[in-house]
């Protein structure tokens, strides 16, 4: 049986936290260890060698693998500031402070809004490309893309500091114990000794607009692409656009509907539901993205037998 652990002295607010972690059942301990310690290795190799194919092949430098660098970079930052911390509930009681707590919350906050907007980005890039192809070195220019990119972290700077400051100002008393594998916002709410109002509303208010406007805007950039691509003749033409939208169309369907499950979800939904559907947007989709965008990508299967010759001559 986990038991709270209270600050010393006479001060009653709570200076550290237990994350009770994915399962309680001992005989799932070790299987899931491996299971997630695999998954994030796999994220780690496969969003690092994106990022390396990426920054060493002059062909791919262009909008589409410039925002997809930046997505792989994200995958790989909010991937470690989660699964680490993880892999310690399986093996032992697993301690954070309240500082490390709120640090976690900060960078996971940072990284899933930026994830939001680069997803958007893409969706944006994909439309300048195939509905207005003659002003595509006009509209995607690099200071263009250099801008969204500086808009992107500062909507993720932004929307993480409002949940951060919100926190900050609360009380924890009493029970310290996390029903969570990290610091997530709902958990933390519930162990509140003061009101959480105003955090609700700021939840309410950052998740709805950091969902709500790069939804919309997705919903609108493939709208538009779908127009255009049933109007191209030709059925090779019409498989080609098909195939540079797939891969963002399923990674936008499993990262935004797992946020809006567990962000926008009804008040009556468990705990334990919680952390399966947080699973699929801060581990599995950061090991399934540099999958989706290189399994059906040529240009990433010619940067990689290009990387491998380069690598093996010289040797």
């Amino acid at each position: 049986m986990v038991l709270g652990r209270m600050a010393p002295g006479n001060d009653s607010s709570v200076k550290e936290f237990i994350l009770l972690g994915l399962t309680q059942q001992p005989e799932l301990q070790l299987p899931l260890f491996f299971l997630f310690l695999a998954i994030y290795v796999v994220s780690m190799v496969g969003n690092l060698g994106l990022i390396v194919l990426i920054v060493l092949n002059p062909h791919l430098h262009t909008p589409m693998y410039y925002f997809l660098f930046n997505l792989s970079f994200t995958d790989l930052c909010y991937s470690s500031v989660i699964t680490p911390k993880m892999l310690v509930s399986f093996v032992k009681q697993n301690i954070i402070s309240h500082a490390e707590c709120m640090t976690q919350l900060f960078f996971f906050a940072f990284f899933v809004i930026d994830e939001c907007y680069i997803l958007t980005a893409m969706a944006y890039d994909r439309y300048a490309a195939i509905c207005k192809p003659l002003l595509y070195k006009v509209t995607m220019s690099y200071q263009i893309c250099h801008l969204m990119t500086v808009g992107v972290y500062a909507m993720g700077f932004v929307g993480a500091m409002a949940h951060i400051v919100c926190m900050l100002r609360l009380t924890f008393c009493d029970n310290n114990i996390i029903n969570h594998y990290m610091c997530d916002i709902p958990p933390l709410l519930k162990l509140s000794c003061t009101s959480t109002a105003i955090n609700e509303l700021v939840v309410f208010i950052v998740v709805g607009v950091n969902v709500t406007v790069p939804s919309l805007t997705i919903f609108f950039s493939y709208t538009l692409i779908l127009y255009n691509i049933l109007g191209i003749h030709s059925a090779e033409g019409r498989s080609k656009a098909f195939s540079t939208c797939g891969s963002h169309v399923i990674a936008v369907s499993f990262f935004f509907g797992s946020i809006v499950f567990m962000y926008l979800k009804p008040s009556n939904v468990s705990g334990d539901e919680d952390k399966v559907s947080t699973i699929f947007y801060t581990i599995v989709g950061p090991m399934l993205n540099p999958f989706i965008y290189s399994i059906r990508n040529k240009d990433v299967h010619i940067a990689l037998r290009k990387t491998l010759k380069k690598t093996c001559l010289s040797k």
